[in-house]
């Protein structure tokens, strides 16, 4: 028994102990009640520019890494061809990876308005990301041709060019299949 009353006298003085800590730390009571009610806020501006970069050349270099490794490697080894050895399987990997790269490039876009330069640069890329929305479904259907599967590669260099120009280059990383599926 005096052992669990010596633990809870210990356990008392800590807490007592924290508390006027606290409370010393504080100062006034204007000072408190302006700090509990003030909400979060998120990165300055200064930091979301620091990091669009970052965050644009990450998004993109998965973008044009799914759609090397699952679009154009497997279109250019013929996969997508009928009567070809794993056909399905392609064509279902591709089409998740037109969707994945579509989802990218439009983050990627989004990342690039907090750089002046960068989004100058992206800008005009819109409307080609646009026209990419399809063109999963298409790839995961098999209705893919030789320009469809040239627009996502035509699309992911102007990417990576405009990323260039701004001091920003692109550099292919290819995703887990799992974030492919996620």
């Amino acid at each position: 028994m005096p052992r669990t009353v010596s633990r809870g006298v210990v356990a008392l003085l800590l807490s007592c102990t924290l508390l006027l800590t606290t409370a010393a730390c504080s100062g006034d009571d204007e000072t408190q009640s302006a700090s509990t009610t003030a909400t979060p806020s998120g990165t300055s501006t200064v930091e979301q520019q620091k990091l669009a970069k970052t965050r644009f050349v990450a998004n993109a270099g998965l973008a044009a890494g799914a759609t090397y490794q699952w679009i154009v490697k497997p279109y250019r080894a013929g996969k997508f061809k009928k009567g070809a050895d794993g056909r399905t399987f392609a064509l279902v990997k591709a089409g998740l990876a037109g969707a994945f790269t579509y989802n990218r490039l439009k983050a990627a876009v989004n990342n690039a308005k907090g750089d002046p330069l960068l989004s100058k640069a992206v800008a005009p890329l819109t409307a080609g990301i646009e026209s990419l929305k399809e063109l999963g479904t298409k790839l995961r259907k098999g209705e893919a041709g030789d320009a469809d599967v040239g627009a996502f590669e035509s699309v992911i260099n102007s990417i990576k060019d405009a990323g260039k120009s701004a001091g920003a280059e692109v550099v292919e990383k290819v995703p887990s299949a799992s974030q492919l599926g996620g």
